[in-house]
């Protein structure tokens, strides 16, 4: 049988089959797979092939199988440097909420994430929340964002979660896909959540609450059906994704603007930096790229992750 993993509680799989039936499943023997140093094989998101066994009148399944991935979120596993804990595979895209202020969005966090989610293959749109609370002087400021990131081939989408304007744009994206929500805490996930599908916010906050008494050290994800075809995988405990280990040759690669171009620089391991002859750099002096596109670029190639958390508000 093949079914779609929607909950991970460590040893236990809560699995759904094509035809809409749930099964517990747990895994037999150990798996490997290949180039992936993981503390958890499977994660929420996965298809799986499983076989029933039943054992004092109870039907569970044994997972055999995991189904190729389209592609998968990491977090570095606390207490093994060297592993990482999957958080969850075969997304479709992530929604990133953006605020300018209350509490402030800044563009090297939003470049990050970017990043990010280009090196997982994972498509991203953002979202500017909380447009009905701004003064002209921010719309304009949410316009320059909005034309920046849309001139590189990102969806942006003006919203409101609290008053509902564009709530049905979003709604539209999501059907037939997996989707997951993302952004600092304040920027208003929950209330976006809640205007989605209502009922969907009391179980995330019951897990939430859950998960703060203690009982899961572990983050785990989970999937919920919504009632108009679309899934959502909420992940208690991280806010965001974190930025993959890249070398600094493929960090430019994440940047699509740069990677266009990456062709007519003189060197074809160009970093971008002080190379003569660099079709970056170039771009640049011509103001056909945002020069906070190459300030964010400069900073994860430094790895200057201090500044990046403390101007960023970045308290998770």
């Amino acid at each position: 049988m093949t079914g779609l993993v929607y909950k991970s509680t460590g040893s236990w799989y809560t699995v759904k089959t094509l035809n809409g039936k749930t099964y517990q499943c747990r895994i037999k023997g150990k798996f490997r797979l290949k180039g992936i140093k993981s503390t958890n094989p499977i994660a929420v998101g996965d298809y799986v092939d499983f076989e029933l066994e039943t054992k004092n009148n109870e039907e569970t399944g044994v997972i055999n199988r995991i189904q190729d991935r389209k592609n998968y979120i990491v977090r570095k596993s606390v207490n093994l440097s060297k592993q990482t804990h999957i958080i969850a595979s075969n997304i479709d895209q992530v929604f990133l909420l953006v605020t300018i202020n209350n509490p402030p969005t800044f563009p090297s966090f939003i470049d990050r994430f970017l990043v990010s989610a280009e090196a997982y293959s994972i498509k991203t749109v953002l979202l500017f929340n909380k447009i009905d609370t701004y003064d002209e002087d921010t719309l304009l400021e949410v316009k320059f964002l909005a034309a920046l990131y849309r001139s590189i081939g990102y969806e942006c989408i003006g919203i409101s979660a609290a008053t509902g304007k564009n709530v049905d744009k979003v709604k539209q994206l999501m059907v037939d896909k997996v989707s997951m929500f993302s952004g600092h805490s304040g920027v208003g996930k929950s209330t976006l959540v809640n205007a989605i599908e209502p009922e969907l916010d009391l179980k995330t906050k019951e897990i939430s609450e859950q998960h703060q008494q203690g009982q899961h050290t572990t983050t785990f994800a989970e999937m919920f059906d919504l009632s108009f075809d679309a899934k959502i995988i909420d992940t208690p405990g991280i806010k965001g994704f974190g930025v993959v280990d890249m070398e600094k040759e493929e960090v430019g690669d994440y940047f699509p603007e740069f990677f266009a171009l990456k062709q007519d620089c003189k060197f074809n391991n160009c970093l971008h930096l002080h190379e003569p002859k660099c079709a970056v750099k170039e771009a640049l002096d011509n103001d056909e790229i945002a020069y906070s596109r190459y300030r964010s670029y400069l900073q994860i190639l430094e790895g200057e992750d201090e500044h990046y958390r403390t101007d960023n508000y970045d308290k998770q």
